[in-house]
Order: C-alpha cells, then sequence, then structure tokens
C-alpha cells in the first residue's frame, strides 16, 4: 500500500504523485519539528517514528485490500508492483529534497551537536523529513509485502516490530554506499570516495543514534557539490528497491515454508511420528535455522489443529535422542514413504542437507525401505 497510494505505478498523472508525496512530507515535517534535539541524538525518534508510521497503517493496508486492488494477480506480481511505486516514490522525495540543500550537509548535521536539546536546527529538520519519509517508506513496504505473502505480523508485538525493522533496514551501510557507487559517473565516483572519507563520515561517527547506514546513505547523497540532485535520486530509488527486494526474499521464503508444513501435515498419515522424525532432523547438526524453526513451530500447530496431536514428551525433550525416534520407526507398522517424504523436504528447508542430515536421512530411508 505504502500510504502515497492513490495512484499506481502506471500512473500517467506524475504531478498528482509529487502532491501525494508533499502531503505525506509534510505531514512528516510536523512530526519531525515535534522532536527535540534530544530526541534525535538519543535515537528517540526512531521509536516515536516506527509507533506513527505503522499502528494507523496497518489497519488499512490488508490483505483484502490488496486482493480488492490488484485482483487476480498473484502475490510476486503484487509485491513487483509495491516495489515499483515505492520506488518511484522515493525518487519524487529525493528531487524535491535535494532541491532545498546547499551542498553542505556535514555541517548541517554537526550543527546539531551545539543545539539545545530543546531545539532542532532548520538545515537538521530538512535532513530529519528526508531520512524519516525514506525510512517510513521502507518500513511500509516491508510490511506491505509481509501481508501479501499473508505473514502475519502484529505491530503492537515487540518481537514482530523488530524483526519488521530488521527486514526493513536490512541493507548494511557499507554495502548500500559502495553499491551506490556504481549509479555515478567514474569521476564523481573518486570524488565521492574522497569526500565519503572525510567529514561526512567523521559526522555520521558522531552520529551513532540514526544507525550508520541511514546516516551515511543519507550524507553521501548531499555532500557531492553538482551531483546532489541525480545522486539523491539514484540512491533514493537504489536503496528502496533494495530493501524491497530483501523484504521479498525473507517474506516469500517465509511463505514457502509455511506453505510446507501445510503440504507435510496433509499428506502426512503419520502426524506424531513425524514430529519426532522431523526434529531429529532439525537437531541433527546442533544449530536450528530461522526457517527450521518456524517450521516446526507450524507444524506441531498445524498437527494440533487438524489432527489432535499434543505431543507432551517431544515438547520436554531437551536434547533429542536418535534412538528413540528410531525405536519409534521400527515400532510403526506400514508404509512409512509419508515420514521419509517429510524428512527430506525438512532437512531440504534452511538449503542444501550437511553430512550430519545426510546420514540421518540414510538411516531412515533403510529403516522405511521394503514395508
Amino acid at each position: 500500500m505504502t500510504e502515497v497510494l492513490p495512484g499506481s505505478v502506471n500512473a500517467d498523472d506524475d504531478a498528482a504523485d509529487r502532491e501525494a508525496v508533499e502531503q505525506e512530507r509534510a505531514k512528516l515535517r510536523e512530526f519531525v519539528e515535534g522532536l527535540s534535539a534530544g530526541d534525535i541524538k538519543s535515537g528517540g525518534w526512531f521509536t516515536k517514528l516506527c509507533a506513527q508510521a505503522l499502528r494507523s497503517y496497518a489497519e488499512k493496508a490488508t490483505w483484502e485490500y490488496f486482493q480488492q486492488k490488484y485482483k487476480g494477480v498473484p502475490a510476486d506480481g503484487i509485491v513487483g508492483q509495491q516495489i515499483k511505486l515505492a520506488a518511484k516514490n522515493a525518487m519524487i522525495e529525493g528531487g524535491i529534497t535535494s532541491s532545498l540543500y546547499n551542498g553542505t550537509i556535514a555541517a548541517t548535521i554537526g550543527s546539531l551537536g551545539g543545539a539545545s536539546p530543546a531545539t532542532v536546527p532548520a538545515g537538521v529538520v530538512t535532513f530529519m523529513v528526508d531520512l524519516t519519509y525514506i525510512t517510513q517508506l521502507q518500513m511500509r513496504l516491508a510490511y506491505d509485502i509481509a501481508v501479501i505473502y499473508r505473514i502475519p505480523l502484529d505491530v503492537d508485538d515487540p518481537e514482530d516490530m523488530m524483526k519488521l525493522v530488521r527486514v526493513a533496514i536490512g541493507v548494511k551501510s557499507g554495502e548500500v554506499a559502495r553499491s551506490s557507487m556504481k549509479f555515478v559517473p567514474g569521476l564523481v565516483r573518486q570524488v565521492l570516495k574522497k569526500y565519503y572519507s572525510g567529514p561526512a563520515l567523521a559526522a555520521a561517527k558522531s552520529l551513532p543514534f540514526i544507525g550508520r547506514h541511514l546516516l551515511q546513505r543519507n550524507i553521501i547523497k548531499f555532500g557531492i557539490p553538482g551531483v546532489g540532485i541525480p545522486l539523491t535520486v539514484l540512491v533514493n530509488r537504489y536503496t528502496t528497491v533494495a530493501a524491497g527486494r530483501y523484504a521479498k526474499s525473507v517474506f516469500r521464503h517465509e511463505a514457502e515454508v509455511i506453505e510446507l508444513a501445510d503440504t507435510l501435515i496433509r499428506r502426512t498419515r503419520h502426524p506424531r511420528l513425524m514430529l519426532w522424525v522431523a526434529w531429529l532432523v532439525i537437531n541433527a547438526d546442533g544449530k536450528i535455522a530461522d526457517a527450521e524453526s518456524l517450521l516446526f513451530q507450524r507444524l506441531t500447530r498445524l498437527a494440533r489443529e487438524q489432527h489432535q496431536v499434543d505431543d507432551e514428551q517431544l515438547a520436554n525433550v531437551v536434547n533429542i535422542d536418535p534412538d528413540e525416534v528410531w525405536h519409534r520407526i521400527d515400532a510403526e507398522p506400514g508404509d512409512l514413504s509419508d515420514v521419509v517424504y517429510a524428512a527430506e523436504r525438512v532437512a531440504a528447508v534452511d538449503g542444501d542437507l550437511n553430512t550430519h542430515e545426510k546420514a540421518i536421512i540414510a538411516e531412515l530411508r533403510d529403516r522405511c525401505r521394503g514395508r
């Protein structure tokens, strides 16, 4: 949804799109002007922005909204459209903001250090409007993508909020700075590298509260005289597309994991045994990946809801004993191909099988062969 919607990616009315961005910037300017220098220096601005940016927005950006807006379009197609829309708005905002700067970004940010805790210098307000706009845009884009892939996120839940923040701003600062270089002409690139190691970087290091990649990304957009507007537009677009693609990779994979759990539970004839085998496979290498954790949580939930399987013994296991699982396999009569299939899919959920997983799968196949 990315809030600045009334239009669409294919809208021809650029004036309307610009007006929508201007309206959002005006709201954020009010937000920034309500901050103190202390809020900015302490990092409190980001906490406040998260609350403002998502609570009311989440009520409107629902799965039903996107289904109605993009009737018949698969999730991947909707996500692609949302990324394009967000990138377009980011470019418009970059052009607006860069036209307000005079190229002295390091001095502008540096002025915050001497400001009264209750006041924010005018130049910093302009800088913060740009920063909050792009940060909010990318957080809302990440939220949109989660919703489209039907990944439940509760913006009032601290864990869900931290997950969303990590995904939305998950591109590392150095990677953003280095990657943005390739959009700049060769001569300017050399100047930018030189500048980036000078006062701008010093200013960034003096303000760790914003998060190095957020602040550094903004500083390099305005630090080079003569290239501010095109660089700002390109960096805004690049970082927004990068954030959208990263959110897509994360939430799409989660959707795949959830879909896999649904498939395994639907196909199995041995839900309780499958859970024991799945947990053995997941613990094969002594490490539990996020995808494995999500998969098992979903499996146990679906087993409980669809098969009334609530295995307290398994829930109380600290170190799973392979012999216990093999005993359960040997004691189960009949065809266990569904359990073998589940084990193979579970082992592959976090990538290629490792040596430990291969050994367990081989043992399982051997014990289930010929039934």
